[in-house]
């Protein structure tokens, strides 16, 4: 039995989305460019399962999460979950790395042949015959454009291999060449209340074609849970990418704890944690159909399951607004636009 959260019509696909899912980036694990840490696989299995059980119904992966680990980890929870009950999975390829060297950043491939290969690699990790969203995680920088992967991805989802298609941090320029060959099912851009500027561009041109959004990093990365501390930003473990970031561990950081001393109020009046107001704060631009919410606990997962049915205030909103632009905190968009 699970709980009942708020669903969206994700663009023009078949598929409804509870407005928050599981991000699996941070249970990849430790020991590779862009981890969180070392992390207990049990634990995130857990976690995955938790979140399932209170209702959410997708999880968002990517092969060089952990190297392929997170994939193996979703995997795993798939597997504990009663068939019935088992998440919609999202993943992401286009990016290859050297096992050898696991502290290098993964080159961003398009050759067509690898995009195939890639998504084999994925459907064996996952345990899944089907994958339910495949994106292309960053633009190539290899030489093949969108022009070259993006019919790849097309010919995907015509063999049945995967059931919907999107791309990943993608400008409007690339989105308009991709729909020029083939629907773009589902976009997903980096957006919180620090890192903005998605909904000046990209959600504004998914709005108009259809295309479902799943926003990333809608608490920036953990700095708007509303737990962060300097304390914990001096204790994050030596491959944790955040150490090297101004806004965990950096110059920004006095000023956005500052910004969660303002939400505070806010998420008294609705009961819920800062966390889930930042989440809920992203949900209210039109065309973001979800949130994409890493979770390494079921304890975690508690803390932002409920975000999706927060209905913030024009009061809510305004006060938002002052306390970004009282601290100059991020750039971009600072409200809604109906």
């Amino acid at each position: 039995m699970t709980d009942t959260l708020a669903t969206a019509p994700f663009g023009g696909t078949d598929m409804l989305i509870t407005r928050v899912g599981f991000g699996a980036w941070a249970i990849g694990g430790g020991g590779w460019a862009y981890a969180w840490g070392a992390q207990a696989d049990d634990e995130s299995v857990r976690a995955i399962v938790h979140a399932v059980e209170r209702g959410v119904n997708w999880v968002d992966t990517a092969a060089v999460y952990g190297l392929g680990h997170s994939e193996v980890v979703t995997g795993q929870a798939l597997k504990a979950i009663p068939e019935a009950d088992r998440p919609l999975v999202f993943t992401k390829g286009g990016l290859r790395w050297d096992s050898a060297k696991p502290m290098e950043g993964a080159r961003r491939v398009g050759e067509p042949e690898s995009i195939i290969w890639e998504v084999e690699q994925s459907l064996k990790r996952l345990g899944v015959e089907r994958i339910d969203l495949y994106q292309m995680h960053w633009p190539a920088d290899d030489g093949h454009g969108v022009e070259v992967y993006w019919p790849v991805f097309a010919e995907l989802m015509d063999s049945g291999k995967v059931r919907a298609i999107g791309l990943s941090n993608h400008n409007v320029a690339m989105l308009d060449s991709a729909e020029a060959i083939a629907h773009v099912n589902s976009l997903q851009p980096p957006f919180n209340m620090l890192n903005r500027g998605s909904a000046a561009d990209v959600i504004p041109w998914a709005h108009a074609h259809n295309t479902g959004v799943i926003v990333y990093s809608p608490m920036a990365s953990g700095v708007l849970t509303g737990t962060w501390s300097v304390d914990k930003a001096r204790g994050l473990p030596d491959d944790d990418w955040r150490r090297n970031s101004g806004n965990h561990a950096g110059e920004h950081l006095e000023r956005n704890l500052e910004l969660v001393e303002r939400l505070r109020p806010i998420a008294a009046r609705h009961g819920a944690t800062v966390g889930a107001i930042a989440i809920a704060w992203t949900l209210t631009f039109p065309g973001v159909t979800g949130a994409i919410v890493g979770g390494r606990s079921p304890e975690q997962v508690d803390g932002w399951v409920n975000a999706g049915d927060i209905e913030l205030t024009g009061e809510d909103l305004t006060q938002i607004r002052a306390a970004l632009t009282d601290l100059q905190a991020g750039d971009g968009p600072l409200e809604p636009v109906s």
